[in-house]
């Protein structure tokens, strides 16, 4: 099977213009056309469309068209269309598309010199036409046609969604010989349970003769009925799959030999999924492989609208960076492609993926619409076959929420996410657990303390820090929006100094449709909680400490936040940040900016994410609580080093202690026990001055530090300048401040910082490690400058 990339050109015309390749064939104004990709990409590359002011192509038809040379009977499949599509082979029709979700695979006689013709009619009158009546209208959407349209409201979200209509060949079109031997409609089903197993289905064209299939060792005979096989195998040689951070991710080829050829069947990984609901029912917790995971990462929206084919490996390489072990596809978005869980599968990531619902009142009654459906989510499962990282399937996001907030009765029913997708699901990815929506569970959805929920006590709704412990969250599958500001250097890149005082600014910050309220308002109320000043006036007196304190704030809430979940007693579970990686520039929900670099957000999480990890929570008047954790399948013995800090010189109090971390294990120590002696560590007692101004824990193997992690004691502790010395020692940075710095950032052109908006002790080097930027000339040296909030110099390299 080979992909047809090249030779497409593309050209736009008013609705209707054209009924059929006869007349498309008169117009003149054609420009290359990339496939896969969108035609918002094309017009982008020919200069007639801009990502700044995006002009509208929902009221237009689009056309494509490639030349095709003679090769007889073949097999076209378009993996991906958006969204109301036709297609001819020269004037005879091939097909018909109404969904952007269901592949079409069609076989035609290639004669000739033919041309394959596609034509993308305008979406806004199926948008405009009348269905079934809705019970309720999200206010989130620009269009409530979408209900009853099979297409990605991505485009249509205004208020954080850049309006992009998605429009064209967005997935891989492909060509092949039917006559050739191969192999179809695989199933594969790879499970760990104790020992590994594997069952695999498939259907043989043109294969005959005795029939084997292997894999890591192990191999099956198999006889084939009416062209299709059936089996089992044991996959002696296979070890299981893990999470990052909880062991390895083995994967092995599966393969069928026949009449001394071999065809390849994909890879899989060995593992077994289940959720644990607990004694009461109200719990929800992953088991991977029998062990508990606590699952940590961010939601996914494709992070080029224009090209939502783009290769995903450098944003995911970056989830696993930071220490994330899940991502969750909303289902606001697209499905995700093969290569996308290919990538998954290979650096631990799991994937909660919904179906490709969201906020609307479903016409799921129309007998039509529903089959539709599940032809839809039945084609998603089947391109996902032997994926050990697709860990939870979810019918789809804030639909049962969204009826509850409108006072619909608790007791609808919801065919969809009942019957309809759970069918689909048990009959093509068995292994893998199912929810109805996101969130979901208890009296109400989005109750905190039972089930799924998105949790926005701290964020959005402002509550105190901590409702992260009080609202006893079991597992959140969206949480933490915040509108994360991204390093200075994208700032300068894309917006005027100072930034926030540009309209373009304000324009980038997502808000709620509707809302008097946005969520950089969100983020202010915690700058103000946390540091003790007013951000209004900050903002407009001194805007460049406004944005460092601005960075500090989102990273320290949210560490903050997953330091209370992974803490010992605490019955969480999981937690996803929304989201992983902006859409446009600017102060987005995203921890990863729109051109691919992490925020400092993205840091202050990857120092709390790790699968060996020190914590600190606040206990008030029992002092500071220290966690130890270990999630790995070895034990760890290290020192655990407690640190009182001053504003300078050395630590007031610095004790070590050794400690054994068994696997797949948390400990809890009180910091006074650590201590060995009442000091007020936590600053609750208050017998007078506060006496120092940070705690710092560390976890310490050797001569490496596992884990570092600080507890600032005052607002404004670790800002009040000093001096950094600055040395380069390779493609190292060392970095010795004479005084407790909370936030020092490391800027480079060519090089990234491994950590960076990171905290240092007064008088003791830091280390750190800088990694070549993709697209960074070869010749390139280390060279840049380190900053202190509000933009001063410490020092150069």
């Amino acid at each position: 099977m080979a992909e047809l990339t090249d030779g497409w050109s593309l050209a736009v015309t008013p609705s209707g213009a054209c009924a059929g390749p006869a007349e498309a064939a008169k117009l003149t104004d054609w420009i290359p056309a990339p496939v896969p990709g969108t035609a918002a990409l094309a017009l982008e590359r020919a200069g007639r469309w801009r990502r700044a002011a995006p002009e509208p192509l929902h009221d237009k038809d689009v056309w494509y068209r490639v030349s095709l040379p003679d090769a007889g009977r073949r097999r076209l499949c378009f993996e991906g269309l958006a969204t109301i599509a036709d297609g001819w082979l020269d004037e005879t029709p091939l097909f018909a598309s109404r969904s952007m979700f269901r592949p079409q695979h069609v076989e035609a006689d290639i004669r000739g010199l033919a041309t394959l013709w596609l034509c993308f009619r305008a979406l806004d009158p199926h948008l405009q036409a009348k269905g079934p009546r809705a019970r309720w209208r999200p206010m989130m959407m620009d269009s409530q046609g979408l209900r009853l349209v099979r297409t990605t409201t991505l485009g249509h979200m205004p208020g954080w969604c850049p309006p992009v209509d998605i429009v064209g060949p967005y997935r891989p079109v492909r060509i092949e010989d039917p006559a050739e031997p191969g192999v179809d409609r695989v199933r594969l089903r790879a499970e760990w349970d104790g020992s590994p197993g594997l069952h695999v289905e498939a259907t043989l064209r043109g294969i005959e003769g005795p029939i084997t299939v292997a894999c890591a060792g192990g191999s099956v005979e198999l006889t084939p009925e009416d062209g299709r096989i059936s089996g089992e195998l044991d996959a002696w040689g296979a070890e299981a799959w893990q999470p990052a951070g909880y062991g390895a991710q083995p994967l092995y080829p599966v393969v069928l030999r026949a009449a001394g050829r071999e065809f390849s069947l994909g890879r899989v990984g060995f593992r077994h999924l289940a959720v644990d609901r607990g004694r009461d029912g109200r719990e929800f917790a992953l088991l991977v492989n029998g062990e508990e995971v606590f699952c940590r990462g961010a939601c996914w929206i494709a992070p080029d609208l224009l090209d939502p084919g783009a290769d995903p490996e450098p944003t995911l390489r970056l989830a696993r960076e930071a220490g994330m072990n899940m991502v969750r596809v909303s289902g606001v978005g697209l499905y995700e492609s093969r290569r996308f869980f290919e990538v998954c599968d290979e650096l631990g990531l799991l994937v909660w993926h919904d179906f490709m619902f969201a906020n609307f009142d479903y016409p799921v009654a129309d007998a039509t619409f529903a089959a539709a459906v599940r032809d839809e989510a039945k084609a998603f499962l089947a391109m996902t076959q032997g994926c050990p990282s697709l860990a939870m399937l979810c019918g789809g996001s804030e639909v049962l929420q969204q009826a509850t907030m409108m006072g619909l009765p608790a007791d609808l029913q919801w065919p969809l996410f009942d019957e309809v997708l759970p069918q689909a699901a048990a009959e093509t990815r068995p292994d893998v657990p199912y929810v109805p929506n996101t969130p979901w569970g208890g009296p109400l959805p989005f109750a905190a303390d039972e089930a799924v929920t998105h949790y926005y006590g701290v964020g959005a709704y402002e509550r105190p820090l901590e409702d992260a412990r009080r609202a006893d969250v079991k597992f959140a599958s969206e949480c933490l929006a915040f509108a994360n500001v991204p390093q200075p250097e994208t700032l300068a890149r894309h917006l005027p100094v100072p930034a926030v005082h540009d309209p373009r600014w304000k324009a980038a910050v997502p808000r709620d449709r509707g809302a008097s309220w946005d969520f950089e308002d969100t983020r202010d109320h915690y700058l103000g909680r946390l540091f003790e000043l007013d951000p209004a006036r900050l903002r407009r007196e001194d805007p460049q400490l406004y944005l460092d304190l601005s960075r500090i704030v989102s990273g320290e809430v949210m560490a903050a936040v997953f330091a209370e979940w992974r803490r010992t007693r605490s019955p969480c579970a999981g937690g996803l940040v929304w989201t992983l990686r902006d859409l446009v520039p600017g102060a987005g929900w995203g921890v990863i900016d729109s051109t691919g670099e992490p925020k400092p957000a993205w840091y202050a999480l990857k120092r709390i994410f790790q699968p060996i990890q020190a914590l600190i929570t606040d206990e008030g008047v029992n002092g500071l609580a220290v966690y130890l954790i270990n999630e790995t399948a070895t034990p760890v013995a290290a020192e655990v080093r407690l640190s009182v800090l001053g504003a300078d010189g050395p630590p007031v109090i610095d004790v070590c202690k050794p400690v054994v971390l068994e696997p797949r294990s948390t400990q809890e120590l009180s910091a006074f026990a650590l201590v060995g002696r009442f000091y007020d560590l936590s600053y609750a007692y208050r017998f007078g001055p506060r006496a120092h101004e940070a705690v710092r824990v560390q976890l310490v193997r050797g001569e490496g530090v596992l884990s570092e992690v600080f507890h600032f004691a005052g607002p404004r502790s670790g800002l009040a300048g000093g001096v950094v010395d600055v040395r380069l020692e390779g493609e190292e940075v060392v970095l010795t401040s004479s005084t407790l710095q909370r936030y020092v950032h490391i800027s480079d052109a060519a090089f990234r910082p491994q950590d960076d908006g990171l905290p240092l002790a007064p008088g003791e080097p830091r280390r750190v490690r800088l990694v070549r930027r993709q697209g960074a000339p070869a010749d390139a040296r280390p060279q840049g400058e380190v900053l202190l909030p509000g933009g001063r110099v410490a020092g150069g390299y």
